[in-house]
């Protein structure tokens, strides 16, 4: 199936240009962009912009102030540095993938949400901690942002545990990963699902009364040698009644216990219609801006197609007309 460039939601909001790196005149044409830029970030293998003159070393040299980021999977160093991969790979490599799935059984791949789009959002972080430091020294540096590392910083509360005997190195065993009872998603009569994160005490009270869970057989929740028994027990119960109607029993009630909705569900969500989390744009469902600034609110500006708006960005830049269509003849803009 051919993709449709209007729901490429990832380029939304963006005016662009399309450069051919390749071309004997590009470098040149970057670094000239780059001597008035805060940021610039790539995702080429290492190495890669260095060979087409547009690196680190040379926009710094046009740019002292200019933060150079990069995104990789496996970052800029390291015996795999140079090596194809994908999100599954690094996170692989990284140790959160085995976190991942159901006792005794292999690892489940968390649809890429993890490691791609963890990773580059520690890289977000580390470019606007670098422009701040820029814009108060004047000095620009290299952000290596790549999703190996990042994804190993989401295991410090893990590694914490694991090295204090809180918890197991076995997946789907303790008491945040689907091994107890308490925190799981079960099915329920209709074949949907209702959420479990009924942790703590009062709202664990909660979940047994709205389940109608024996509060005595019940009582020790800790015990992890009970929880397999008694997920079988809390599997049961949600399967005698619809996801509507569990709505309903624990709709105002403090027990932590929500439906599971699928991305094209969600939209409809009370909650989530009310707090505008998702949008419509152009006929194009989508989640809305995140996140939300009091003094500078943000929203979806519309969608991004390669090459849209670029001419218009290119004059502000100081980039006239003349020499934009000169570029395009000669092959550097595409």
């Amino acid at each position: 199936m051919a993709r449709d460039p209007r729901k490429e939601i990832l380029n939304r909001g963006r005016r662009s240009i399309q450069v051919d790196l390749k071309h004997p005149d590009a470098a040149e044409f970057v670094l000239a962009l780059v001597e008035k830029a805060d940021v610039l970030f790539e995702g080429n293998r290492p190495g890669v912009t260095e060979r087409l003159g547009v690196g680190p070393e040379a926009c710094l040299a046009r740019n002292p102030a200019l933060v150079y980021g990069r995104m990789t999977g496996w970052g800029q160093t390291g015996p795999l540095a140079a090596r194809a991969g994908h999100d599954i790979n690094y996170i692989g490599v990284s140790g959160t993938l085995a976190m991942v799935g159901r006792a005794g059984e292999g690892p489940v791949p968390p649809a890429n949400l993890l490691g791609d789009f963890g990773g580059g959002l520690l890289l977000a972080l580390g470019i606007v901690s670098a422009v701040l430091h820029a814009k108060v020294t004047g000095v620009g540096q290299v952000v290596d942002g790549n999703i190996v590392d990042g994804t190993a910083s989401f295991l410090a509360m893990h590694l914490g545990f694991l090295q204090t005997g809180l918890t197991s190195d076995e997946r789907g065993t303790n008491s945040y990963d689907g091994g107890a009872h308490y925190y799981d998603a079960y099915e329920t009569k209709d074949g949907r699902y209702m959420a479990a994160g009924s942790a703590e005490p009062g709202f664990y009270a909660a979940f047994l009364k709205g389940t109608g869970l024996d509060p005595e057989k019940y009582a020790d929740q800790p015990n992890g040698e009970r929880w397999p028994e008694w997920k079988t027990g809390v599997a049961a119960v949600f399967k005698t009644k619809t996801q509507a109607e569990w709505c309903a029993i624990f709709d105002g009630v403090d027990a932590c216990v929500t439906p599971v909705y699928s991305p094209l569900e969600a939209p409809e969500a009370p909650h989530n219609k009310e707090r505008g989390t998702f949008v419509t744009v152009n006929g194009v469902l989508q989640p809305g801006a995140v996140p939300r600034f009091s003094a500078t609110p943000g929203a979806v500006r519309g969608i991004g197609i390669p090459g849209e708006g670029g001419d218009e960005a290119l004059d502000e830049w100081g980039i006239g007309a003349a020499a934009v269509q000169t570029a395009r003849e000669q092959g550097l803009l595409l």
